[in-house]
């Protein structure tokens, strides 16, 4: 989730709800300027005994952030607290219960990516070591309950925690015990960032099931390949989902901000500190009629703030931000990018993709969601076969995507190498999550904390 460290009281106030297209409209790239943005958390424990620290503790989450200062990176203060770290290669920042998540900068190809990745990941290992903590990427805590787990010191995270609640029975789960990598890419116009979104949203679902990795709570089998996925069916169904109107026709950048208009409002950031505003209505805000700051109107930044509370499958800001896919080991986590960059950054491939999801109905879509979370690749996908079935052809089209970029490392590599995990795990037919549970029900004989010996960054 974005981290505020200022309130932009120079922004422009908007006026009408006409402006709220401006950040949309502003992420038009042409071609050569687009970029891949790659996101990913995991979660982070003490090695002694799989504790999740708290905050402050000694060799804590503090502690954790402020030793990778070293690298370089500058810690972003909230309320006297270090909740971020800002660098080169983009922020380190803090989930609400800990998780530790780095989103990445903006990078040209998926060797960047990957190096990107790569330097994270030592980093954190290296102070870990120091520290006593260790790093796991899962969707979910696989033996934790929520009681067990420690809150950040975030503003926006006591209000949402507070506000959970009230419109879901699971939104404390997506909170506190799951973890997630993502992709954000950009379009070169409305008319692309359309068929990106569509092409993407219906195959969604395929990427939720080739990353599945949270078959277990509290110590058990769930009955879940991606209980991740699950959850997000009962956080809040306002903010939430596979969104129809996307596949209607003359949607745009209009139609997508009257989906977020009707989105309930978390806050307000305001001199440094987040003003509850949960539940409240933008639309009253652009009237100057918020509860929560009466008479005042929205600044453009109020807006930004408010499209990154709603949790598509899909979401859309100046970029396109692929939401589906549980966390995963290092490889995944470069494989996630490739999946996406694959299919929707070459026109050839995006073409082909929506070729093969075009005759989709908004029924069939809903259908394969509903049925993935618990099935992964064996979910019956539109058309006939299964979703294992589908994934070669989709696999087959983002490798041609990627060789026609021709983006090539100094070994002369290109980026299809990038796909080979999940080849694999295509080839198999089987979620990752099928391997952890095999794992339990075997050499693990039922004792869940091998994970941590076994899974570990």
């Amino acid at each position: 989730m974005s981290t505020r460290t200022a309130s932009d009281s120079n922004d422009p106030v908007v006026e009408h709800a006409s402006d709220l297209a401006v950040p949309m409209i502003k992420g038009e790239k042409p071609r050569e300027r687009w970029r891949i943005g790659t996101e990913h958390e995991k979660f982070v424990y003490r090695t002694a005994d799989h504790r999740a620290p708290s905050y402050d503790e000694p060799g804590g989450i503090r502690d954790l952030l402020m030793a990778l200062t070293r690298f370089g990176w500058e810690p972003v203060i909230e309320g006297g607290n270090v909740i971020a770290l800002a660098g080169s290669d983009g922020t380190v920042s803090l989930e609400p219960a800990g998780q530790l998540e780095l989103s990445g900068a903006p990078v040209e190809n998926l060797h960047q990516t990957c190096a990107e990745t790569g330097r994270h990941l030592k980093q954190v290992k290296e102070v870990g070591a120091e520290l006593g903590l260790g790093f796991l990427g899962l969707g979910m805590w696989p033996d934790k309950t929520r009681a067990e787990l420690p809150i950040m010191p975030k503003g926006r995270y006591k209000i949402m925690l507070e506000h959970m609640p009230r419109v879901g029975s699971m939104g404390l789960d997506m909170m506190l015990r799951t973890c997630t990598i993502q992709t954000n890419l950009d379009y070169s116009s409305e008319a692309d960032m359309v068929q990106k979104f569509r092409v993407s949203l219906a195959l969604q679902p395929l990427a939720t099931a080739l990353f599945a990795s949270s078959p277990f709570t509290e110590g058990k089998p769930n009955g879940y390949m991606s209980y991740r996925s699950h959850i997000w069916t009962d956080t809040d169904p306002a903010r939430t989902g596979m969104l129809p109107f996307v596949f209607e026709d003359g949607f745009g950048y209009e139609r997508y901000v009257d989906y977020m208009l009707d989105v309930p409002m978390y806050f307000v950031f305001r001199d440094g500190k987040y003003i509850d505003a949960a539940g409240q209505s933008f639309r009253d805000f652009l009237k100057g009629e918020l509860p929560a700051l009466p008479g005042e109107k929205p600044r453009l930044s109020d807006w930004n703030d408010h499209l990154s509370t709603a949790f598509p499958e899909v979401r859309l800001k100046s970029f396109l931000e692929m939401r589906g896919a549980d966390s995963g080991p290092w490889n995944r986590i470069c494989a996630l990018p490739a999946l996406w960059v694959g299919l929707l950054y070459d026109s050839q491939a995006l073409d082909a993709a929506w070729d093969l999801v075009k005759g989709w109905s908004i029924e069939e879509q809903q259908a394969l969601r509903d049925a993935v979370p618990a099935e992964g690749l064996d979910a019956p996908a539109p058309g006939g076969g299964t979703l294992g079935e589908l994934a070669h052809r989709v696999l087959d089209i983002a490798a041609a995507g990627l060789a026609a970029r021709g983006e090539v490392n100094s070994m002369g590599d290109n980026e299809v190498g990038f796909l080979e995990p999940l080849r694999r795990i295509a080839k198999s037919g089987k979620s990752p999550a099928h391997d952890l549970l095999d794992r339990y029900d075997g050499a693990w004989n039922h004792d869940l904390s091998k994970i941590y010996d076994e899974l570990s960054f």
